[in-house]
């Protein structure tokens, strides 16, 4: 089941995607969704992010082929940091550089939280996924390497383009993840190359932080980054949910 989450004259809604027709939800679909007998046609709507998260809480380093490219061993604990709210744009959107002399795609998994979650149990934690996105975890660099942590580096405006929906029905732990920039495949793995599969991103997570229905884990990205410059038309694509494309201001 895909569902998106659209904007139509001056309303924003959630409804589920089913071929060209959208079957609009009652509120959200947070907790449960609830249909109503009511479509509209996806030529008639604006695509937006799928979810409107109060943070990202991101992965850094959780691909084995990502380690090695860096030439760094394997973490032995999840590395978290934050996108916050005001980074998130959605599918067709452009990414502004704000100022710095490299900014890269990173193409993610994300996880989209359904309900509240703290202090999750091993057994329960996938009960409080909603289902999965495309994310790209856009990044600046100099900024990283210079600051002493990457609130700015990853957390600009329109650094974290999600979407184009959210998909209910893959397995997170074996879909392809692939990047193009240009046409050009220059990331592609399968998620089976995860260090910190999803189910212990998010018990690892919920020990620490509350996350919220509509928050987002960006799951980390694998071997391939490079630069973006301006005209560049980036896909972050995900086997089972689809592409999500953004273009560089």
């Amino acid at each position: 089941m895909k569902i998106v989450r659209y904007s139509i004259g001056s309303k924003t809604e959630y409804g589920i995607l089913d071929g060209e027709q959208i079957q609009v939800i009652d509120g959200t679909p947070f907790p449960e969704i609830k249909k109503l007998d009511q479509s509209r046609k996806q030529s008639e709507v604006k695509l937006l992010a799928p979810c409107e998260p109060t943070k990202i809480v991101a992965i850094g380093l959780n691909y084995h082929s990502h380690a090695k490219e860096v030439g760094q061993p394997a973490p032995e604990e999840p590395i978290m940091f934050y996108k916050p709210s005001s980074s998130v744009i959605g599918p067709e959107e452009k990414i502004y550089n704000p100022g710095s002399t490299r900014v890269d795609y990173e193409a993610e998994l994300g996880v989209v939280i359904k309900t509240q979650a703290t202090k999750v149990s091993e057994k329960d934690a996938m009960k409080y996924v909603l289902g999965y996105t495309c994310c790209n975890d856009v990044s600046a660099r100099d900024w990283q390497k210079n600051d002493s942590q990457w609130t700015r580096a990853k957390g600009a405006d329109t650094f974290a383009p999600c979407g184009p929906w959210i998909e209910t029905d893959i397995d997170p732990g074996n879909v392809l993840l692939e990047a193009y920039l240009n046409g050009e495949c220059k990331q592609s793995v399968n998620t089976s190359d995860l260090i910190f599969d999803v189910p212990s991103l998010i018990i690892y997570i919920s020990r620490f932080i509350t996350l919220f229905p509509g928050d987002i884990i960006s799951t980390g990205t694998p071997a391939g980054i490079s630069p973006m410059k301006s005209g560049d038309t980036i896909e972050i694509k995900v086997e089972g949910i689809g592409t999500l494309r953004n273009y560089m201001a």
